[in-house]
């Protein structure tokens, strides 16, 4: 995959190439190794997509508040969970549960051919749609929604990734997984219980693997305009 953001926004200070580095450095040394994965998150503007009032924090590795009681992920969870979902090999259709700042969207964006993103927050996805559309990253089909339900009418998918954590695995998304296909989503309560799990789809059925402790805001269910 070739498709890179528009670059006009690298600035000095908190939005200087020095900053991005010193944080690819330390996701390095933190366990991320996928090298294209790395670079996108090196090249990805992530002050773009906070507040702001919180733009000099966009380049550490902490979540960060972005309205509506929702958070974009901190840089180490974004790229754990895609270095995930691409294991296996290049993807050419991604369901992402969570739209949110569109961080993880446009992360995305630029390492499989297509991304359909779901969101329940109208006013968070439409922030999210012209930020992509700033970046120039074209490749994105938006759905306002529920995301428990994910997106039957364009299944099968190759890849899903859950940017919420669900009490429960939505069956909805296990059907809507291609076969080989995985999903990667954070499950458990509201405290320090949630689990990131990678589901693979086999012949046999459903494998699942308990992977890291992580700490999500919840997917709720039915569309908030």
């Amino acid at each position: 995959m070739n498709r890179e953001p528009r670059l006009s926004h690298r600035g000095i200070g908190m939005t200087s190439q020095r900053t991005r580095e010193r944080l690819i450095q330390r996701l390095y040394e933190e366990g991320l190794s996928d090298p294209r994965v790395l670079e996108v998150i090196r090249r990805t503007p992530r002050h773009l997509f906070v507040d702001e009032a919180l733009a000099h924090r966009a380049y550490e590795d902490t979540a960060l508040p972005i309205g509506h009681n929702q958070t974009i992920s901190q840089p180490y969870i974004v790229g754990r969970m895609t270095e995930l979902l691409l294991a296996a090999g290049p993807l050419d259709k991604v369901l992402e549960i969570g739209t949110g700042s569109g961080y993880q969207t446009a992360v995305l964006a630029q390492l499989v051919e297509r991304v359909f993103s779901v969101e329940r927050i109208q006013a968070l996805q439409d922030r999210a749609k012209d930020r992509l559309q700033e970046l120039e990253l074209r490749n994105v089909v938006f759905r306002w929604g529920d995301g428990w339900e994910g997106w039957y009418a364009l299944a099968p998918y190759n890849g899903i990734l859950v940017t919420a954590a669900a009490s429960q695995v939505p069956q909805a998304l296990l059907d809507q997984l291609a076969p080989g296909g995985r999903l990667v989503i954070p499950v458990g309560g509201n405290g320090h219980d949630q689990q990131l799990l990678l589901i693979t789809r086999e012949e046999q059925g459903f494998v699942r693997q308990v992977l890291d402790p992580v700490r999500f805001v919840p997917l709720l269910s039915g569309p908030l305009a």
